[in-house]
Formats: structure tokens, sequence, C-alpha cells
């Protein structure tokens, strides 16, 4: 964030940009609702700990604010709160604004699904007598990072009369959990010689699931430890091996958020990215007190991790089918332009994490155009790799106008990229949204140990994050 004025050698200099520690001018007021927001967004996260249950916490949590289903309206009028989901998964939440939809919305966007170990469709394994899950990691995360940790089972299973079987185990009170096995330190020589992403084998993570055997009635004598987890599967939640073939079971970090920290001035949780920022923008647009101008909108989409792919991931028509149901609500004979022309003249935060720099690893930063922990969300002018490979590139005259907007909400925010060139980058939805012609950036909270099972915030940028959002949402200025 900018400073009005500085001096150097007597000179009065202007604009100076910096990007320092912010907490240390916190008002006790600000403190106490940087607390209270820190609070309740670790509730969320913790009830968020799979892209389905961060959907229905999302809903359960937005109806309790007065939103009702888009489909429950045959007329929208300013003020309106809708929402609309698709495969239980992706979100889109709206404000009305007075301005008519097609004159454009303003949407804060991110995703809800994390990094995991995913089970495979014929899971269950028996290998020397101990019951597997057979897995696939969905995301990019460093496999060493998951073994020899305790983890939670959390998905539903689909069964062929229709049913949906909810499954949940390693988070509630008195649950058993499970853990991804590492060969000892005294028998891993060969494997200390292998490089970090080789050290541990994919098709090596496997879960372990149990060691009891059954009676071998059903096996006929063989893998009686099998055996014993389906009948445990069939006796708790009437499932059987076959229905797995239609499950969709993720092993996620077992475990609740926390404080971290002497000072608890910081969290660590699983999935922060990019539930940090999904939450910030759910609540953001709860708050709002008034109706906004420009329609406010929060879209929470599925598949980032591996591609924004899918009838859930943001390379659908999800958004644009959710933004002409909304111009047909208001002017129904408008036809396809109109949707067209709201697209193009929207605007958009892409609301995803960024890289916080670590003093540990300076080899990895960008001097200077690092995000800092205590500095507020970073503003990323581009993400994608090398020479901005899959990156949108947001353009100066729509960073200029959010600045203004931050800076006169009395937002703290910093401007950076994710990593050293030709050493870092990454992907967000940012080009997707820019697809339809929109001014797009990234902006979100630093984290660190970003896609490991536990990940790293501060509380003040969590909370500044949200009041960002915030004043983009409320700003009655621009486009």
């Amino acid at each position: 964030m900018s400073k009005n004025a500085k001096t150097s050698g007597g000179k009065k200099l202007s604009g100076l940009y910096t990007r320092e520690d912010r907490t240390a001018a916190m008002t006790a007021a600000d403190r106490k609702a940087q607390d209270a927001y820190a609070a309740d967004y670790m509730g969320f996260l913790g009830a968020a700990k799979t892209e389905r249950l961060a959907y229905a916490e999302a809903v359960r949590r937005i109806e309790k604010r007065g939103f009702k289903p888009l489909s429950s309206f045959r007329v929208l009028k300013p003020g309106d709160r809708v929402w609309r989901g698709y495969h239980g998964k992706t979100l889109f939440a709206a404000v009305i604004g007075s301005e008519k939809v097609s004159a454009g919305v303003r949407v804060v966007g991110g995703h809800t699904d994390a990094p995991r170990i995913d089970l495979k469709p014929v899971p269950v394994a028996e290998k020397g007598g101990i019951a597997y899950f057979d897995t696939h990691y969905y995301g990019g995360i460093k496999k060493f990072q998951w073994v020899a940790h305790p983890l939670a089972i959390h998905g539903v299973v689909c069964k062929k009369d229709g049913s949906t079987v909810g499954i949940s185990v390693g988070d509630n009170p008195g649950d058993p959990v499970f853990m991804i096995s590492d060969i000892l330190p005294h028998f891993g020589k060969d494997q200390a010689k292998k490089p970090m992403s080789e050290a541990i084998a994919a098709e090596n993570m496997d879960i372990l699931a149990a060691t009891t055997p059954g009676s071998g009635g059903e096996s006929g004598g063989k893998d009686k430890v099998k055996e014993n987890v389906l009948r445990i599967l069939s006796e708790r939640w009437g499932v059987e091996e076959e229905d797995l073939v239609s499950a969709e079971l993720e092993a996620v970090p077992a475990g609740l958020p926390r404080e971290m920290g002497l000072d608890r001035s910081m969290i660590i949780g699983y999935g922060q990215d990019d539930r940090v920022c999904a939450y910030a923008g759910l609540k953001a647009l709860a708050d709002l007190g008034k109706t906004p101008r420009k329609t406010a909108v929060v879209l929470l989409c599925d598949k980032e991790e591996i591609g924004s792919v899918g009838a859930s991931g943001m390379d659908s028509t999800f958004f644009e089918n959710s933004i002409a149901e909304l111009v047909a609500r208001q002017e129904p004979s408008a036809g396809d332009i109109a949707v067209r022309r709201a697209l193009e003249a929207s605007t958009m935060l892409s609301a995803d994490v960024c890289a916080a720099a670590d003093p540990i690893f300076p080899e990895a930063d960008s001097p200077g155009n690092m995000a800092r922990l205590n500095a507020g969300p970073c503003m990323i002018k581009y993400t994608g790799a090398g020479g901005k490979s899959g990156a949108s590139d947001a353009r100066p005259e729509f960073i200029a106008r959010l600045r203004r907007i931050f800076d006169e909400a009395g937002v703290a925010w910093q401007a950076g990229e994710l990593g050293r060139c030709e050493k870092g980058g990454g992907g967000t939805i940012a080009k997707f949204m820019a697809y339809y012609g929109m001014d797009v950036i990234d902006m979100g909270t630093p984290l660190l140990n970003m896609h490991a099972p536990w990940e790293g915030s501060s509380k003040f940028d969590c909370w500044m994050t949200y009041r960002a959002y915030g004043a983009f949402f409320a700003d009655g200025h621009g486009k």
C-alpha cells in the first residue's frame, strides 16, 4: 500500500510504495473485529474439509443471511439475495444491484477444492495381512508430506437405487483415523538417496484401513482382512464393494484448524488454499449493508487444482448460464446479446491465495515482489509460469481503479507475484473469466506451506482480504 508522503535527503516524496507489517497500527476495536472474524473463519474451515462439505456449509450460512434459491424468483429486484448451485460443489451467490445485470456485475471468484488423496474406484485391497485403500492423489502435492500423518476420510457413495450415502470418519469425537505408512530411517537408506519427488511412489500411497481378519466365509479363506473391511462398510453404511465404483471419497488431514504462534496471530489449517478466500468473499457478500450499484456476485468453483476442468469447474458454462438466468429475470426479451454485454462489462477479483515470502527459503523469493505476512491481501497482475504462460495479465487501468477503492476504504493491500522468474508460477481461474472480456486480477491471502497438509495464514491478512472484497462490492463508481 502506498503512503501519502515520505522524505528522502530532505526532499518530500509522495506516493512511495511500501510493503510492511500493518498490525502495529491496529486499534483495540480493529483487533477485536479481526479476532472475531478469524474465529468464525476457522469454524467454516473446519466444516469445509472437502468441496462438497464447503458447498453445504456455504449454502447453510448464506441462507441464514437471507439468500434464497434463484429458482424461487420469477422477477429480480434490487436488493434480492439469490444463490444457484451445481452438482453440490459449485456455488453462485448474488446480491442484485440497483443497475441492471446487463450493465455488468462485480465478481469475487475462487475455488473450494484443495489438494488431497482420493480413493480409487476399486479401493479395497489386502497385502500381507493388512487391508489398504488404494489411492490416487489430487492436485499438486509433495507426496512425502502426506505419509505418517493422521488422515480423515469424507465423501459420498452413490448407489444404483439413486440413494446417496455420506461417509465421514476421522474428524468426529471418538473416530479412528487413517495413515499412509513410511519406511523407518533405519531401513530407508535407499529412499534417502532419491530426489524428494521420487522418495514416495504414488502407487505406494495406500491408506492403512484394517488388520483384523473376517471369518473367511465370503472370501473362501483368502483376503480375510479385506472381507472384514467390506463387512464394516456394509453394516455401518449399507455399502457394497461395487458401490465404491460410484463413490467420491477423499482423504484429508484429520483435525481442526488452530491458532498458531505464542501471540495467536496466525491460523494453521488444511485447505486454506482456497477456502480462506472463499469464506472472505461469502462473508463480504452477506455483510453488504445496502443495495450495491452493481450486482455483487460470489462464485465458488470446483476442480481448480487440476485445471478447472469438468462440469463443476470454471472451464464450463456454469457462470455464463447463471448470468443468463439473472438477465432473464430482469429483461425477459433481452436475448443473448444482453448476456454477452453483461459478461464483457463485468469486473472480477480472482479470489485465490498467493505464496507468502518465507525467510527460510529466500532462493524462491522475487526480491521486492513477494507477498509478506501481515501486509494484507496481495494483488497479482499475472500468474502463469516462465514467460507469463497461462496468465491473463491484468491491464493497468483496472489496477489503478482498485488502488483507489482499497485506499479510500482503508484496506491494507500489497502487490507481488508468484516467486522468482522461471522458478515460481501457478494458475487460477482468472484466465477463464478474462475469456469473456471482463477485467480480472488475482487478489488473495498470502499463505505459508501452500498445498501442504497444513497451511499457515495471518489473521490480519485474512481479515483484510474480507475487507478488500467488501470494498470492491460496495464501490459506487466506475465499471
